[in-house]
């Protein structure tokens, strides 16, 4: 081996090594976090941190899509929270709800809509049939100070045995009251009502403004979870993510599914009535059959059917005069008599024949047998000339 190439190779060597150590010496190792955004199951449920909250507390969670669950749904020991939208609720699922509370459930309820005092009502039947109004707070209506607020309006809630109250992020833009004095207790802000819970029957109803503190983003935040737990705690929970009506296809085929087939045999049956043929189906005729004289009769027939009876016998008065004309030179001059008189000259016809053929034809339409008669006298009048 090249004694010089060798050392050469070794100052190689000694040289990358040097570098790798100094590189390595300077190298400071850190932590990066990179933020993903939500799961899907995050994105798909808004309440999935609430739900889970819950759970680690040993409450049972469980979702329901429809408000048919509240017709199995065991009231005791059970809280159901409606967090959705349900401007579509009909008085009979209202009714069912608020029966179902009665029977000893937990009902926790959103506000939806604001109290219009003209109307006397705010077109949410469940608040209403709760007596719980809805408004605008006076903070929304005052316009913002010059100053930013250090800290937010928080909703404050005071629990026996505990000098210090716990906060929650209401929305502050929104205030419930309770005309009748029904809640048994509150949670307010310093200027609105953001909570309110009355007993009904053996059971209980919460109503609050809105339900954003609970969802993923910001159930973390100040004592929003404990409030949850608070108010479901000792109970199994359950979520309804619709409450949607269902349309009257559905109802029907729900409830009245034997009527519907019977609707659907009613109308095959008709259809099948209105296409069936009457009487025996006619072969076609042969092509050997149809002749020129079956065409001219046919031709005929559609003439009489389209023209009237009228037309054809003008037709057949016309023929009879022309050839009366090439007969007789200046035949069109004469009066009516005389070309009568030459027509019976002509065609050696009796005058009563020639002045029924050529004579003014009857306003009404004259029966089968006066037709082919009339007809028939044209004809004899016209091969005679």
């Amino acid at each position: 081996m090249n004694r010089p190439l060798a050392w050469a190779g070794l100052l190689l060597v000694s040289l990358l090594t040097a570098c790798g150590f100094f590189v390595w010496s300077k190298a400071i190792p850190y932590e990066e976090v990179v933020d993903h955004g939500p799961s899907p199951e995050a994105q798909a449920n808004p309440y999935l941190a609430a739900e889970q909250f819950l759970r680690l507390q040993g409450l049972a969670v469980e979702h329901a899509f429809s408000l048919d669950r509240v017709a199995t749904l065991p009231p005791q020991g059970t809280s159901l929270l409606l967090f959705n939208e349900r401007s579509n609720m009909s008085p009979r699922q209202v009714a069912q709800l608020l029966d179902w509370a009665k029977s000893g459930g937990h009902l926790l309820v959103v506000a939806e809509a604001l109290w219009d005092e003209e109307a006397g009502k705010s077109g949410d039947l469940l608040l209403d049939r709760l007596a719980i109004h809805q408004a605008l707070s006076d903070e929304s209506a005052e316009p913002a100070p010059a100053r930013k607020k250090k800290t937010p309006d928080l909703t404050r809630l005071y629990v026996d045995n505990e000098t210090a109250p716990a906060y929650f992020s209401f929305d502050t833009d929104f205030n419930l009251t309770d005309p009748q004095h029904l809640a048994q207790f509150s949670a307010n802000s310093a200027r609105s009502s953001h909570l309110m819970q009355l007993n009904l029957g053996q059971g209980r109803v919460t109503v609050i403004t809105d339900s954003e503190l609970w969802k993923n983003r910001d159930i973390g935040k100040h004592d929003n979870a404990w409030l949850l737990w608070y108010l479901t705690q000792g109970t199994g929970v359950t979520l309804l993510f619709s409450s949607d009506v269902d349309d009257l296809f559905s109802l029907l085929l729900r409830y009245f599914p034997q009527a519907i087939v019977a609707l659907i045999a009613l109308i095959a049956l008709a259809l099948w009535h209105a296409g069936m043929r009457q009487g025996p189906i006619q072969a076609p005729a042969p092509k050997a059959r149809r002749q020129l004289q079956e065409h001219l009769k046919a031709s005929a027939d559609f003439l009489l059917r389209r023209s009237g009876q009228g037309t054809l016998l003008h037709a057949l008065q016309r023929d009879i005069l022309r050839a009366a004309r090439r007969r007789h030179p200046g035949f069109e001059h004469l009066d009516t008599a005389e070309q009568w008189q030459v027509l019976e000259h002509l065609t050696h016809q009796p005058s009563h024949v020639i002045s029924q053929a050529l004579g003014p034809l009857p306003q009404k339409r004259l029966s089968s047998a006066d037709f082919s008669r009339q007809v028939a006298c044209l004809q004899t009048l016209r091969n005679a000339l």
